[in-house]
């Protein structure tokens, strides 16, 4: 089989393991540069180029696509899936997980525990929005906002009004979303593949610090789920349409509360918190979709 991860940086983390699992499992590992391909559309049929050749041979995709560049990656993506490519992660799965508000009003919808949120654009709005979330204190999120970059915590009501009329002044999309401090500045990430929990960790800001990212300087060890935990997890990346994700939950009086659902989750910090291969289960997972796939296809000939 074929497999191509797709990533513009072949010394990340994610990118080295993950072409390193597709070799050791005895298949033939390719790495494209997203940014670099481009489409070509015509009736009935489709293709995806680099640079003068087609790219017609690949059995699966595992798009690692930046959040900068989510809008050309998610039309290469959907121009593999038009070409019946199996890929870990559909184009349409990418856009709603990006989307912080999206996302958020899916799992909503879906009975996904969350933390009290609003949004608004009106500024007249900000005393009743402070009100519907709790109070301060309370967290300011930028919907742009990656890798702990864009939040802020608002310890007063002054505070949490002059921060989100700094942002209605540049025109910024913000979400207000309810504090949990018997969180303590700590979060779980929990990685899901296939629709089962493969791994989790628990990430601990440094003293001081509220956001638990270890990008940020936080700190994390592998953790045991409970049931709630779990089911969380697998309810919040079902929602979504992910296959593969890193679901971040609080651990709150409320039981789990997911916070965010990261559809190109990094494998370093889990791989290295849990010592579990879990680029090999996301490769052990596509061997077993693209065997029932080629079953089904059998299957239909031989009726």
């Amino acid at each position: 089989m074929k497999i191509a991860v797709l990533s513009r940086n072949s010394e990340l983390y994610s990118t080295r393991r993950l072409l390193e699992s597709i070799k050791k499992r005895g298949h033939e590992a390719v790495l494209l540069n997203h940014a670099r391909c481009y489409v070509v559309m015509e009736e009935a049929n489709p293709h995806v180029y680099y640079g003068e050749n087609t790219i017609d041979d690949v059995d699966a995709i595992i798009p690692r696509i930046g959040a900068s560049v989510t809008f050309y990656g998610s039309s290469i993506i959907r121009q593999f899936e038009m070409q019946k490519v199996y890929t870990t992660l559909s184009s349409l799965a990418l856009v709603r997980s990006r989307d912080k508000l999206r996302s958020l009003q899916i799992l909503s919808k879906a009975g996904v525990g969350i933390p009290k949120t609003a949004f608004t654009k009106y500024p007249k709005d900000i005393d009743s929005i402070i009100k519907q979330v709790g109070g301060t204190p309370l967290i300011i999120k930028l919907l742009e906002g990656t890798q702990g970059l864009g939040i802020v915590l608002a310890e007063t009501k002054n505070a949490a009004k002059s921060v989100m009329e700094a942002f209605y002044g540049l025109n910024a999309n913000v979400l207000v979303q309810q504090f949990v401090k018997e969180a303590k500045g700590a979060d779980i990430r929990a990685f899901v593949v296939g629709g089962k929990v493969v791994g989790a960790m628990k990430r601990q800001g440094k003293p001081g610090e509220f956001r638990s990212n270890i990008h940020r300087g936080g700190s994390s060890e592998e953790i045991k789920l409970s049931k709630i935990e779990k089911q969380t997890a697998i309810k919040a990346a079902e929602a979504l349409g992910l296959k593969v994700a890193g679901v971040d939950m609080l651990q709150s009086v409320r039981g789990p509360l997911v916070i965010e659902v990261n559809s190109s989750p990094g494998l370093e910090g889990i791989e290295k918190a849990t010592g579990k291969d879990i680029a090999g289960s996301i490769i052990k997972f596509i061997e077993e979709q693209i065997q029932q796939s080629d079953k089904k296809k059998k299957d239909t000939i031989g009726v």
